[in-house]
């Protein structure tokens, strides 16, 4: 009796496991026992992910903040140390350069008091000009070889012509005028004009040359012609 029950057993077994409800039932997972279901589960994740975002975005921007400042105070600290002690910690007081200009004048002025320009060393004593501490090394031994040879730098030497040019300049423009304002023929006038008017472009010209040649700081204005003429009109 019992062989025939275990002998029909399977056949029973898998005819209920073929049956329509089991196919049907059987792609069908358990529902998630999760606080409100599937759907608010995303929610929650969707939301704790922004809240992670947000979270490095506002640790990410006080770091920047903070190399920001870190930046900003050593500047600060090394423009404080540019200024002379007295200013030190007041680096918003100094206005111009002129306050820093008082304070060596009255650095210089109590070292004159306290006697500290009196015992100097080559007091009394001629300058040695042979050689210019603050000229390009190369430079000075070419102007040291020049000056031994009786010669000067062509600069030096266009600005001596320069000067001899605009001299004679003024002396015939002068002497024009002169003999214009003591009524003598206005076409000499006029062809004087053109003719001092042709030595001043000239002269011009030798300024503009003598600028690009010629150290930093040692440049020259050139002529102007209504300016010369207002000068013997005055």
């Amino acid at each position: 009796m019992a062989t025939r029950l275990a002998r029909k057993l399977p056949s029973s077994f898998s005819a209920f496991s073929s049956s329509p409800i089991t196919k049907l039932t059987s792609g069908i997972s358990p529902p998630s026992m999760s606080h409100g279901g599937p759907g608010l589960r995303c929610a929650s994740s969707s939301s704790s992910s922004s809240t992670t975002t947000t979270g490095s975005n506002s640790s990410s921007s006080k770091r920047e903040k903070k190399i920001t400042d870190c930046l900003s105070a050593v500047i600060d600290a090394v423009n404080d140390r540019k200024l002379p002690t007295e200013l030190r910690g007041q680096r918003n007081k100094v206005r111009s350069e002129t306050d820093i200009i008082n304070v060596v004048e009255q650095r210089i002025w109590h070292s004159m008091e306290e006697g500290q320009f009196e015992n100097l060393a080559g007091k009394g004593k001629p300058l040695n000009l042979n050689t210019n501490p603050h000229a390009d090394p190369a430079e000075d031994t070419l102007y040291r070889i020049l000056s031994k040879n009786g010669c000067a730098p062509e600069w030096v030497e266009l600005n001596k012509e320069i000067r001899n040019k605009v001299f004679e300049w003024r002396v015939a423009l002068k002497k024009a005028w002169t003999s214009k304002c003591n009524g003598n023929d206005e076409e000499k006038w006029i062809e004087r004009c053109e003719s001092l008017k042709k030595q001043l472009r000239d002269i011009n010209d030798k300024v503009f040359r003598y600028n690009l040649i010629v150290p930093f700081g040692r440049q020259m204005f050139g002529l102007k012609w209504e300016k010369e003429v207002a000068r013997l009109e005055e």
